[in-house]
Order: structure tokens, then C-alpha cells, then sequence
């Protein structure tokens, strides 16, 4: 998009016009219950946590773990209302303005007031700072910025939120549920004994998650689980792994093949705990704007513990037939 001239306000209150303005909440489709999408894990730079935004986030790829996307810019400019709808708003600028400047004079609002009127009936508008919370950069860089801008019709100012940042901002929203594993034998495995792999609690296998500045721009997501990668907890030398085992893996069948699971060759009783860490994780693809993103990749852990399997030697007495 071009870079044309712009008028400045401040960051501040830029802010309080977008509040005022009422801005959506990242909801899922359907859950009246509050703010979702917002992608996060404690300790992680990860996710996204929008403030001061316009930006709606919705689709069923919302409202898990985040999984440590991180977004390349935490603040941006988006396009905001046009000359007449900010003039619309004066009272909420007004009481803004001289909240924020309480010596001011009713003069003096008129002059800060000027710069929007004498924009009415220009084409174009005024593109307001907004950011990540979740990203520990997102508040300064949003402080550095310089403020709401005027921008004509058709441009973007420096700093102006792109199609593929937007895509990013969905990419770091999106989730994907967390797995349980299933094991057969479920309680206790044994050495040389196959243990059988599987997953429930995953639901749909595709999800997606949307981010959209209304009216504007659009850019969707779409993870699609394709495998699971299994460790058994030790070295080769004491297990062997099948990998087979396509996006779910395979539930116990009597008589089947094992393709997915994994095959203990040592007791587990030197072990932590007594057992093995068996991890699970399911790698799910992402598509979107023909943009390259890492996969989606979530891991579950399970203790297992293994046991010798015991023979039973009867002694023949003497004299007795075989």
C-alpha cells in the first residue's frame, strides 16, 4: 500500500477513541461467555492478546494452549473512523481531552477540535495504534508509536497493519486441543509385550481461526492434523517404536497389526517413579495466504510402567513318570 501525508494525534488518545468507539471482542461463534482467541501461555512469549484493536477473532480454533507463535510486529496502525464519524464521537473526545489536560480552556479543545473538522468530507481516514498484549514488547511499542494518523483513501501510514501480519495475528490465535493417550495394556506393560498407541479427545481434526478488521481485510487459517509422534522415554537400546500410525494412531485390535505403539525390551523398576515417560505429539500442518507457517504442535505425556514377565519352574519329584 503507498504511504501518504498524515495529521498526528496522540497514542493515548487514540486509544480512548477506539474504547469509545466500542471494540469487538474476540469471541467464538456462539459463546456469549466473553473474550476467547486470546492465544496465551503463561511464561511464553506466545499468542496474541489484542489491545486497542479492531481486529475480531473467531473460528473453532480458539481458546486452547498457545503453542509459542510469536507475531514478528507486537503494535501497528489500523484504519479507524473516517472525518465525520470521529466528529460524531466530539463528546467522547471531549471529555477525554480535557480529562487528560484539566487546565484547559473551552478554546482550547476548539483548536485541538479543528484538525477533525477540517477533514469532513475528505475521503480517507484515521488510523488509530493498537497491540499485543501477549508479546512482553506489545505496550512500549505501542507508546513509541506517534498516534492516530490521517491517512486518504486507498493509502496506509508507516507502521499500517499488513494482510500477511493479520495472517500472523490468526496464525498466533490458533489452537488445537491437547491429546490423552490410550494404551493397550492400559495399567502395566511388559517386556516384548506390544503396547498399542492411540488418542481420543481430539474432535475435529481441522480447525481454523479468523482475523478480521470488519470491512476491511480478512485472512483465515487452518490446521489439519496429519501425524503423531511417539517416544517411548528411553534409549533404543530398551524400546522400539512403530510410527505408523497415521493422525490418530490405532486402538488395540485383537489380531491386528502393530504398526503404532511401542515395544519395551527392558523392565522399567530402575526408572524414576518406576516407569517409563511415554510423549506423545500431534503435528498439525497450517494453511493460509499461501503464507509458510510452522505446524501446530501439541505433546502429552504418560507414565508406563513395564514388568518382567515371570515363569513359573514346578520340580518333578524322583521316580515320578514325565
Amino acid at each position: 500500500m503507498r504511504t501518504l501525508p498524515s495529521i498526528v494525534l496522540t497514542a493515548s488518545l487514540a486509544a480512548a477513541l477506539v474504547l469509545a468507539s466500542g471494540p469487538v471482542s474476540a469471541q467464538a461463534p456462539g459463546d456469549p461467555g466473553g473474550p476467547r482467541g486470546e492465544g496465551f501461555q503463561d511464561g511464553r512469549t506466545s499468542g496474541v492478546i489484542l489491545r486497542n484493536s479492531k481486529i475480531v477473532l473467531s473460528g473453532d480454533g480458539l481458546g486452547a494452549k498457545a503453542d509459542g507463535y510469536r507475531v514478528q510486529r507486537p503494535c501497528w496502525y489500523e484504519p479507524g473512523d473516517n472525518a465525520d464519524q470521529m466528529l460524531e464521537r466530539q463528546e467522547d473526545v471531549r471529555q477525554y481531552w480535557f480529562h487528560t489536560n484539566p487546565t484547559g480552556t473551552a478554546e482550547d479543545f476548539e483548536k485541538f477540535l479543528k484538525q477533525y473538522e477540517d477533514k469532513v468530507g475528505e475521503n480517507g481516514r484515521w488510523w488509530v495504534p493498537a497491540y499485543n498484549a501477549a508479546d512482553p514488547d506489545g505496550l512500549s511499542c505501542w507508546s513509541g508509536l506517534q498516534g492516530a494518523v490521517w491517512v486518504p483513501e486507498g493509502g496506509s501510514p508507516p507502521g499500517g497493519i499488513t494482510l500477511a501480519e493479520l495472517y500472523q495475528l490468526a496464525r498466533a490465535a490458533l489452537t488445537v486441543p491437547e491429546p490423552k493417550i490410550e494404551l493397550s495394556p492400559d495399567v502395566k506393560s511388559y517386556v516384548n509385550l506390544d503396547t498399542w498407541v492411540w488418542l481420543t479427545g481430539v474432535g475435529a481434526t481441522t480447525r481454523s481461526v479468523t482475523a478480521e478488521i470488519p470491512g476491511v481485510m480478512s485472512a483465515t487459517v487452518t490446521a489439519t492434523l496429519s501425524d503423531l509422534q511417539i517416544k517411548s522415554g528411553t534409549s533404543g537400546a530398551r524400546a522400539e517404536v512403530r510410527q505408523n500410525c497415521g493422525p490418530t494412531g490405532h486402538p488395540y485390535v485383537k489380531g491386528g497389526t502393530f504398526t503404532c505403539g511401542v515395544r519395551y525390551l527392558r523392565a522399567s523398576v530402575d526408572q524414576a517413579g518406576g516407569a517409563y515417560t511415554m510423549t506423545v505429539t500431534t503435528v498439525w500442518p497450517v494453511t493460509g495466504g499461501g503464507f509458510d507457517f510452522d505446524p501446530v504442535q501439541v505433546t502429552a505425556e504418560r507414565s508406563v510402567p513395564v514388568g518382567e514377565v515371570q515363569s513359573t519352574v514346578r520340580d518333578t519329584p524322583a521316580g515320578s513318570a514325565g
